[in-house]
């Protein structure tokens, strides 16, 4: 599974400014309802619904928080790049400053679970998470997202 086929280019935030992980998941959950047509908050309860089972920290700087929604009819995420590293209660206990949300339909599946393993090899990439890290352009964002190669084994 192909990044351009989760992400578009008006799903990234490339300097998002929040507080806290909560505030994260909401302005993350309001560019994914601009960009699927679901309702923001309904986005939001499942994300943090998913959050109460344990952070999706996944350590190094980096979350993927993600949630299944009945309503949605195809796999997509949004892209964060924060200011300012949050805590996410990771495993490693490091802060936050990457984060790919995705949402599926309830029905995904295995391939939400290809989607969630894609997007961790990515941002798992030392090189590629650094050049996240490096860049504030969105459309540079967008590229380092979709053009690099997941082949790496997860």
């Amino acid at each position: 599974m192909s990044l351009s086929e989760l992400i578009k280019p008006d799903a990234v935030l490339p300097a998002l400014r929040v507080n806290g992980k909560k505030q994260a998941l909401q302005e993350m959950s309001e560019r994914a309802a601009s960009a699927s047509g679901l309702p923001a908050r309904e986005i939001f309860d499942a994300l943090l619904q998913r959050e109460r089972l344990g952070s999706t920290g996944v350590g190094d700087g980096v979350a993927i928080p993600h949630g299944k929604l009945a309503k949605c009819d195809r796999i997509f995420g949004v892209f964060g790049r924060l200011d300012r590293a949050i805590d996410f209660e990771a495993p490693d206990g490091l802060p936050v400053d990457l984060i790919f949300m995705l949402i599926a339909p309830e029905t995904a599946g295995a391939d939400h679970l290809k989607a969630l393993a894609t997007i961790a090899r990515l941002l798992r990439n030392a090189t590629i998470a650094a050049q996240l890290r490096a860049t504030r352009d969105p459309a540079a964002l967008y590229a380092l997202l979709t053009m690099a190669p997941a082949s790496n084994a997860a």
